[in-house]
């Protein structure tokens, strides 16, 4: 699979598209195998305990599914999540990023299916792991 739009491209359209996000996340990397991507540590995303909440990691893994679907499908916003299974392992790390590694593991004229792992920059245990399935809108002629 080759993909459809670069980095630059996609965080224009995500702004476009989702200006209620605009700077909480940023592209690492953006290939044909792996999409990585963060969310900004802030104090917003965080929960009693100091650690970065559930619902904040549950944002990475989905904005991280759907970038990475639409790398191979293009500028698709009407794509949506209509599966999501998330593992919660590991407390992250307070006061550090939040990575996600997002690998599209089959994708279809109608559906994608992503594999996602989340971790706090700079370790290597994961604090998290998510399975996405995105329904992509058809193509019409």
């Amino acid at each position: 699979m080759e993909l459809k739009i670069t980095a630059e491209e996609m965080t224009g359209f995500l702004d476009e598209v989702f200006p209620q996000v605009r700077g909480m996340f940023g592209i690492d990397r953006m290939d044909e195998t792996l999409l990585v991507m963060r969310l900004f540590n802030d104090d917003k995303h965080l929960r009693p305990g100091g650690t970065v909440s559930g619902p904040a990691m549950f944002s990475l893994a989905d904005v991280a599914a759907y970038v990475a679907t639409l790398g191979f499908v293009g500028k698709e916003s009407l794509a949506v999540t209509i599966h999501c299974s998330i593992d919660f392992m590991r407390k992250p790390v307070a006061g550090v990023d939040l990575l996600a590694e997002a690998r599209v593991l089959k994708l279809g004229r109608a559906l994608s299916v992503t594999d996602v792992l989340l971790f706090s920059e700079g370790t290597t245990q994961p604090v998290a792991h998510a399975s996405l399935t995105y329904s992509i809108p058809p193509t019409r002629a």
